[in-house]
């Protein structure tokens, strides 16, 4: 095990990630920007480096400061956590050959799954289903596009092969307006993502978000964790997830898994891993693989009683996983909201001081969280200040401790989403279970302040 991890990135995650290593008995060194200087996780931290000012770019996307943090303090690895430079393979590239272990999967792996166009074939090589659209890049020929659109069947979508975070992609329902929106969307993923190919999928017309947790040792072991549902989105951005995804036949749910966990073998994948599909109609399409830990893990974690970030050291500092796919056992149902700090209704950021914080509580209650009364929520960064976890033996269980949790919680200074997570614990449709990624967007629509 290691002596010594150097988390580089901020918010709930790096409290998360310093909690786990306190547990393992590792020391962690904490970056920060000037903006994050009073976070409760430097507070707490034995060693914190400052890496630069508020800006991303010049503090948490600053490889050198970070790499140098790491010198400085003879740290052995780097935990990138999520967002920020954790799915970059350069980044990870950088740490090994300075010396320390990355803290996530190989650089291939990260390349291999960053562009969606080699992802895709990598998954059909694995036997993993996916979304009918082109076999790769699109072509710059108008005709063979037309051709290949006729073929995959209107309404198609265009989409960035380095893309990400619902950004990228574009709907085309008529062959007339294909070739100019084909065109857009490389202009801009050029500009986006310094990668301007492009592929094209059918589009689905009403999917749920389901994804698969795998986690994978050096050692070819590798099993899945069931499943979560993220369907409750907004622009592509998740709102709220639960695990396991209601409704959806367990056979279905392990074949999907199994294939999960051979296409981790087939491509010595190591670490924690998320593959995400979208599932319509009885049918699993994969869209993409997120190569690091995602906001969402707890509601794994709760089902399964592993802890992912753990697991995910454990297996950086060379060691076997400690369980085999027989051993995991899914238990009960877990929701989770996230708590941003912006408009419930128009979503608009709300940085400032947090002049009251009080968390829930109770039996099957978990809140993740930096926040604390009197810390100042800056606007340079992503507006989720913590997530909000509830733990049920029934899913109706999960669904009435949230709400007496969301009632219990209090955060004042700043606009929260929670009164949009409060209504949407009562809506009778989300109740029901298995609502569609469009469905929140429709119900926005309806529900307009």
């Amino acid at each position: 095990m290691f002596k010594k991890i150097l988390i580089a990135n901020r918010g709930e995650i790096a409290l998360r990630i310093q909690r786990a290593c306190r547990e393992l008995g590792v020391k962690a060194v904490m970056v920060y920007s000037e903006a994050d200087r009073d976070a409760k996780y430097v507070r707490l931290a034995e060693e914190a480096v400052c890496i630069g000012p508020a800006a991303s770019n010049l503090s948490y996307l600053n490889m050198p400061a970070i790499i140098s943090a790491a010198e400085v303090t003879d740290a052995e690895a780097i935990h990138p956590g999520y967002g920020f430079l954790s799915e970059n393979a350069d980044f990870a590239e950088r740490v090994e050959k300075s010396g320390f272990q990355f803290i996530g999967p190989a650089p291939e792996s990260i390349r291999l799954m960053g562009d969606k166009v080699s992802a895709k074939q990598a998954m059909i090589r694995a036997g993993v289903p996916c979304v009918p659209g082109s076999e790769g890049e699109l072509p710059d020929d108008a005709v063979q596009i037309r051709r290949i659109a006729k073929t995959v069947g209107y309404p198609v979508i265009i989409k960035a092969a380095g893309g990400g975070g619902g950004r990228g992609m574009r709907v085309v329902h008529t062959e007339a307006a294909l070739v100019n929106a084909v065109a857009m969307t490389k202009a801009e993923a050029g500009a986006a993502f310094g990668n301007p190919a492009v592929y094209m999928e059918k589009f689905l017309q009403n999917p749920r978000h389901i994804e698969i947790q795998v986690l994978a040792d050096t050692f070819k072991n590798a099993v899945y964790l069931g499943e979560r549902d993220c369907s409750m989105q907004r622009r592509h951005q998740k709102i709220l997830e639960e695990a396991p995804a209601p409704g959806i036949n367990r056979k279905l749910i392990e074949r999907i898994g199994e294939r999960c966990v051979t296409a981790c073998k087939k491509m010595g994948y190591r670490g924690a891993g998320t593959f995400e599909f979208l599932y319509e109609a009885g049918e699993f399409y994969f869209i993409e693989m997120n190569t690091r830990v995602q906001v969402e893990h707890p509601v794994t974690e709760m089902i399964t009683g592993i802890d992912i970030v753990k697991t995910q050291i454990m297996v950086a500092a060379g060691e076997k996983l400690p369980f085999t796919q027989r051993q995991i056992t899914i238990k009960g149902h877990a929701i989770e909201c996230r708590i941003n700090a912006e408009d419930p209704y128009k979503f608009t950021p709300s940085p400032g001081r947090i002049t009251t914080w009080h968390a829930p509580g109770g039996p099957g209650v978990r809140v993740d969280s930096h926040i604390y009364t009197n810390y100042f929520v800056p606007p340079n960064y992503d507006s989720m200040i913590g997530k909000l976890i509830v733990h049920g033996d029934t899913r109706e269980q999960a669904l009435a401790r949230m709400r007496t949790a969301l009632l219990e919680t209090a955060v004042e200074g700043i606009n929260t989403n929670i009164p949009l997570h409060r209504e949407l614990m009562v809506d009778a449709k989300f109740m029901a279970g298995g609502t569609n990624i469009h469905y929140l967007e429709h119900w926005l629509e309806q529900h307009k302040r």
